[in-house]
């Protein structure tokens, strides 16, 4: 979904550690040749992350899950995608060069099921599935066992630790996150993340490959959200909050937000397209594990009655045929 900003005091005070700074230093970049990559997921945000490198990042690009038919339907997406991009970018030229376009793309990205063979020769592992730290904990520690030594390992998590998923692997300092945005392949931004112990070449290497993938890097320490979300989710929990009291409508909320904040859309609208379940969910994980270690307040993640009311309802947003907090036209 979105992601969250390193914490003030890390990244600002005196006594932030060095590996926290070292993540907005502007020195020239130090980063290892990366040419293979492997994307785990092929649902929309790992078929998204295969199209960008394949398609403007040059790399050689596997894409695995779990099922064949997984991998079909990652494929499947791709293809669309890159099917709109041709319509729009090749409007000069005719259907059959459009459709060799789309092909030769689609056809460069290895798909295979086969988990440790498509770590066999890679040199970035970028994770994208489930947002379960056990379940990545699992899939990293098998990998951790199949793939080159010095391969990167990468989650593209918008919400949990990068530290607590890293927990399951020897390479801790090959070990960051590369939270894109969906979707993907429109989404300009990819949130770079380093933990303590990320090295820089590791760190610089992620950069880079985002930067050749044709999107704007951001550097960022683990934390909770990381920066987009950190931001994001308190705020849309705070309009929700504002509509419990009374003290205006939706409507009048992301109204006022557009017009009075030049925002593109208000936080209801922006819920609706998030998920409001993707919203409980982070907020729930948040205060299930961040509150207590003092990462985040307890306040500004409490639960609000009206997102649950409409979760449990059925209602989750643009997802869901009921809507959300406006009605799906």
């Amino acid at each position: 979904m979105l992601a969250a900003t390193a914490r003030t005091r890390l990244a600002l005070a005196p006594t932030a550690s060095s590996s926290a700074l070292r993540a907005f230093s502007t020195s020239p970049a130090v980063a290892r040749d990366v040419k293979n990559v492997t994307v785990f997921g092929a649902g929309l945000m790992g078929a998204g992350i295969a199209q960008i490198l394949a398609h403007k990042g040059g790399y050689n690009v596997t894409l695995t899950d779990v099922t064949d038919k997984a991998v079909a339907n990652g494929q499947k997406i791709i293809s669309k995608s890159l099917t709109r991009i041709a319509k729009k970018k090749m409007a000069d030229k005719g259907e059959e060069e459009q459709a060799k376009f789309v092909k030769g793309i689609v056809d460069s990205i290895n798909v295979t099921t086969d988990a440790g063979k498509a770590v066999e020769s890679t040199d970035l592992v970028i994770e994208a599935i489930i947002e379960n730290v056990g379940i990545k904990q699992e899939l990293f520690k098998f990998l951790d066992q199949k793939a080159p030594k010095e391969a990167i390992f990468a989650s593209n998590t918008s919400s949990l630790s990068i530290t607590d998923i890293a927990k399951s692997v020897q390479r801790k300092e090959l070990f960051g996150g590369f939270h894109a945005f969906n979707p993907a392949p429109q989404m300009p931004l990819v949130e770079i993340v380093r933990t303590k112990e990320t090295t820089d070449d590791a760190f610089n290497s992620l950069m880079d490959v985002a930067r050749k993938s044709g999107k704007t890097p951001v550097a960022c320490v683990d934390s909770p959200g990381f920066i987009v979300n950190r931001l994001l989710v308190p705020y849309m929990l705070e309009a929700i909050r504002l509509v419990e009291r009374g003290e205006a409508t939706p409507k009048d909320v992301d109204t006022a937000m557009k017009l009075g904040a030049g925002y593109p859309m208000g936080p209801f609208e922006l819920s609706d397209l998030v998920g409001l379940d993707t919203l409980s969910h982070i907020a729930k994980g948040w205060r299930d594990s961040r509150v207590a270690t003092g990462e985040i307040s307890a306040e500004m993640v409490a639960e609000t009655p009206l997102l649950e009311k409409l979760v449990s309802e059925g209602r989750l947003g643009k997802k869901s045929e009921k809507g959300g907090f406006y009605p799906n036209n």
